[in-house]
């Protein structure tokens, strides 16, 4: 099971999101559970402030780093294991099918939900990685939490119906017994019933029953598509991002 935790100032957008579909059903079978700590707990003087204005002027206002220490202190302390702590910002490294690999085979995460201007530098001392979704700005960390929650949980054993599923699809690391040297690439096309709709048809080879052929047809085609939608992909240096 993968035991995780978020500190965040807005648990309750949280609600659906691991009631329904696969993460609900990861936390239902017991392969996944999520934890929250509202950052507001930890907040000071009457209203529960959490935040203030940067020294040296500047727009907005910061997460004060007590608050949010109070916060991670709070959530490691109710945990099993000891989390990864994995603060949310879009200066952190970008978040890649590698990632969610990676994360998927440790005990317990624990995310840092970041809001307003950003937090004091701090907060980074806290923690032992840092992470975006890419290469733009979100109100807070909530929605990017979510996406690489639903990424990681997916390739926990038995969330899936058929785990092999996820070793051929898009970004999927290479096999490093038998695809010693290959580049990541995305997943081929697919097809289902019906054989024929508005003018088109089936490729004639996935329906011969040669598995040979179809896995040869299938190759090629994840490469051509990767070169042509993806070709940073199929470089050394495509790859850089996805360690």
């Amino acid at each position: 099971m993968l035991e995780t935790a978020i500190v965040t100032l807005f648990p309750e957008l949280f609600g659906e999101f691991v009631r329904t579909s696969l993460v609900g059903r990861a936390v239902s079978a017991g392969h996944l559970s999520v934890a929250f700590e509202n950052l507001r707990d930890h907040g000071l003087g009457k209203h529960r402030a959490v935040d203030d204005t940067p020294y040296g002027g500047g727009a907005g206002m910061l997460l004060r780093v007590d608050c949010v220490a109070a916060a991670i202190d709070a959530a490691v302390g109710r945990m099993q294991t000891s989390p990864r702590r994995v603060l949310l910002t879009p200066q952190g490294r970008p978040f890649v099918q590698a990632t969610a690999e990676r994360w998927s085979r440790l005990p317990s995460l624990l995310f840092v939900c970041g809001r307003y201007e950003g937090f004091d530098e701090r907060v980074r001392g806290l923690v032992d990685e840092e992470a975006s979704l890419g290469d733009f700005v979100l109100i807070g960390g909530e929605v990017a939490v979510m996406a690489m929650i639903e990424a990681t949980s997916r390739l926990i054993p038995g969330v899936l119906g058929n785990h092999e599923s996820t070793k051929e699809e898009s970004f999927a690391s290479p096999d490093p017994e038998t695809d010693s040297g290959s580049t990541f690439s995305l997943e081929y096309p697919q097809y289902t019933r019906p054989a024929e709709f508005r003018g088109q048809g089936v490729p004639e080879v996935l329906k011969n029953g040669n598995h040979a052929e179809i896995d040869d047809w299938r190759r090629v085609q994840a490469h051509s598509r990767t070169a042509e939608r993806r070709p940073d992909l199929l470089s050394p240096s495509g790859r850089a991002g996805a360690k």
